[in-house]
């Protein structure tokens, strides 16, 4: 683990409000900041950032921490290397790493860098012949092979390994990598073997997995991938935006495939980017909106393509982006538009890109024939429900226009029938509102399992919520919290979690602060912990609101309970107090 005094220094040394003001513009309100949360979409400010105990939290998507939490999630990258980061940024040696997680992702990293370059050394061998070809088939310049370090895994089932053990990395290493699998037999083999090979790399340049292409039509699936390792996450990566995150272009272009993605970029266009050998993820939209005011989707024109579009349009659907769909006339795909027609064709192809609600409805349009009135009928109904979703009012009346020209239908009739749709789904939204609304407030947004009693303990779970906030915020509170309660009296897990956490850093002697207990907490036991002291920022905890608490909490243990734990005179005094209270 990190030590405790290194991460207090880094907090120290890294303020808040100028790290998360180099990623959202924040507008400073009394004792805090608010701004645009950078985490999910919205268009009125929840973001909150509070100076004095240096955490940030948003009231619409439950996002919460801390400087190192925010790096973490604001670069998709784990624990280590936010501090890492936030090390970098605050111009602090870096940490010195004593867990096993830790130096197994750091052993990974830098297999994974020796094998990228055994891949592209094996490429100018003898036996990467028929790769070189491959690759040259492809019209790839030694240039961007080299750029994007292309390479070629030999033929047999232990050339890499046998390399990399050479350089004195374990099985055990290899397997965790995704180099290596083990058979049925429980020996390993090289996991890409006689294949073209694709590194892939994180932001910050790091090679965190491969992909593999076979040169024929036998040899197993046309492309294998690194599955998930400790230092990949295929969901939340995308291949080249290492590169395209340089460039000075906000339209990026999404690809269906890396060989489409590198002819993008040798042809020019430096913001293409690629899935990493799974259907695109609502991780990957959040990472590009990051990074684009503009995403044109540029998929294969068959039916997959097609459906990978349409999929692709409803997760951007809640992203800032304006989307595009690319159309690629007399080609399957772009690498091949471009090798065809050339850069510029394929350029003026990405300025005349249709928008998403072209794209929509011209896919409305082709499912019906609408000589016929069934026709017509089927293809009003599809566009009205596609005008109904994420469009403008201008955008409503113009693509009305549109449509009654093509079905000789009137507009009025068609605004008309849009404005009831548009009613249907304001009552519906208004109606989840409204019920969203009925289950807000602090105590709601507390759950308690069942087995302790569910909504009815919420009482109880609401005094810990708020005995949580106190300890954290005035350290004789918590040495008041230590003396009364224990973490097994509690009845809500993340609670009962983070006062475990508490006692354990105030006992070791260390301040209980944000910046000591957040790495020691799960995700869960965090976000509540930052709530809590989001809700009570302007409050301040006295005495009786303490006993107020601790009331609550102990009167919801039953009687017997504590009777069979107090000694005879402690009951007798008991029995003598229950007495007068009913007198």
């Amino acid at each position: 683990m990190i030590s405790q005094d290194y991460l207090l220094e880094l907090h120290q040394r890294s303020d808040i409000v100028e790290l998360v003001s180099s990623y959202v513009q924040l507008r400073h309100r009394g004792r805090t900041y608010t701004g645009l949360c950078p985490f999910h979409s919205e268009k009125s400010p929840s973001f909150v950032v509070y100076p004095e105990n240096q955490s940030f939290y948003c009231f619409g998507c439950g996002a919460g921490g801390d400087a190192i939490t925010f790096v973490k999630q604001i670069n998709n990258v784990d624990y280590i290397e936010a501090v890492k980061l936030l090390a970098a940024r605050a111009g602090l040696p870096l940490p010195d790493e004593r867990d096993d997680t830790g130096k197994l992702k750091s052993r990974i990293l830098a297999m994974n860098k020796e094998t990228a370059r055994f891949y592209y050394e094996s490429l100018n061998t003898e036996a990467g012949l028929a790769a070189r070809r491959y690759l040259r088939g492809r019209a790839l310049s030694d240039a961007t092979i080299r750029r994007f370090g292309l390479g070629f895994s030999p033929d047999g089932y232990s050339a890499t390994s046998d390399y990399l053990r050479r350089r004195g990395y374990t099985e055990e290493e290899m397997l965790a990598g995704g180099i290596v699998k083990r058979s049925q037999r429980g020996g390993v083999y090289d996991f890409f073997h006689g294949r073209v090979m694709f590194p892939i790399f994180d932001l910050r340049g790091n090679v965190i997995a491969f992909g593999g292409r076979r040169m024929g039509d036998e040899g197993g699936p046309k492309y294998l991938n690194s599955g998930d390792t400790p230092v990949f996450k295929k969901s939340r990566n995308m291949f080249a935006m290492n590169i395209a995150k340089k460039s000075t272009s906000r339209r990026y272009i999404l690809c269906e495939g890396y060989m489409d993605a590198i002819a993008m970029h040798q042809a020019g266009f430096d913001t293409a980017v690629a899935p990493l050998g799974t259907a695109f993820t609502p991780e990957q939209a959040k990472l590009l909106s990051t990074y684009a005011d503009e995403l044109v989707l540029s998929y294969d024109s068959d039916e997959a393509g097609q459906k990978a579009t349409k999929r692709a349009i409803s997760l951007l659907a809640s992203e800032p982006m304006k989307i595009s769909v690319l159309k690629i006339p007399d080609a399957k795909d772009p690498d091949e538009f471009i090798r065809k027609f050339g850069a510029e064709r394929f350029r003026m192809l990405l300025d005349g890109s249709d928008n998403a609600i072209e794209y929509e409805l011209s896919r409305a349009r082709d499912k019906y024939d609408i000589t016929r009135p069934d026709g017509i009928v089927g293809y009003i109904k599809d566009a009205i429900e596609v005008l109904a979703g994420r469009c403008t009012p201008t955008e409503r009346d113009v693509y009305a226009g549109r449509i009654a020209e093509e079905t000789n239908v009137t507009k009025a009739a068609l605004l008309n029938q849009l404005e009831t749709r548009l009613k249907q789904k304001y009552r519906k939204a208004e109606k989840d509102r409204q019920k969203e609304l009925l289950s807000e407030g602090q105590i709601s947004r507390i759950k308690v399992p069942y087995s302790q009693g569910g909504d009815k303990a919420k009482g109880v779970a609401n005094a810990e919520y708020q005995l949580m906030a106190a300890a954290i915020k005035d350290p004789q509170h918590l040495v008041r919290v230590c003396e009364r309660l224990s973490p097994e009296r509690f009845i809500t897990p993340q609670m009962a979690e983070v006062f475990r956490v508490l006692k354990e850093v105030h006992e070791a002697g260390l301040p209980a602060e944000l910046a000591t207990v957040s790495h020691q907490l799960s995700d869960e036991a965090r976000t509540a912990l930052t709530r809590s002291l989001a809700d009570n920022y302007d409050i301040r905890f006295t005495d009786a609101d303490l006993d107020f608490y601790f009331e609550r909490i102990e009167e919801s243990v039953p009687k017997s309970s504590k009777a069979a734990e107090m000694s005879a005179q402690e009951l007798a005094a008991y029995m003598q107090q229950l007495k007068a209270k009913k007198q």
